[in-house]
């Protein structure tokens, strides 16, 4: 049994002046919230996505979803899964008919799927264990 809590996307940071954006999530249900720094590219993309912007041209977020959907799938959730050595360990769930798949992503390119495809966040209890204790 999974101990996976829902997140929500609060904020995305994106400056100028450092090669590391920001990303917050916060618990749904509760107080707790962490920050996850990201490229420049993928934040760039969740916060068009946000926007609602739709570009003229798939960009590689639009193709994944749309090979994912010629194959009769779709992304489930996203699941922040891990903490190893401060660095964030992502899953993307997808289904293919009653077939369920976990897939390996980075956090950030997880996010950007989600928010594309509006499927719920989540971030298994481990992760804000180890946040706790300051890893």
């Amino acid at each position: 049994m999974s101990t996976a809590v829902e997140v929500k996307l609060v904020r995305v940071v994106i400056s100028d002046r450092r090669h590391q954006q920001t990303i917050h999530l916060r618990e749904r249900d509760g107080e707790r919230q962490f920050s996850i720094l990201i490229g420049i590219n993928e934040a760039e993309e969740i916060h068009r996505k946000l926007r609602g912007y739709k570009p003229t041209r798939p960009m590689t977020h639009d193709l994944i979803v749309q090979l994912l959907t010629v194959c009769g799938g779709h992304i489930d959730r996203v699941v922040v899964s891990d903490l190893r050595g401060g660095t964030f360990i992502a899953n993307i769930v997808i289904r293919i008919g009653d077939r369920e798949e976990s897939i390996d992503a980075r956090p950030s390119d997880a996010i950007a799927l989600a928010v594309q495809v509006e499927v719920p966040i989540y971030v298994e209890k481990r992760v804000f264990d180890a946040l706790d204790r300051g890893e």
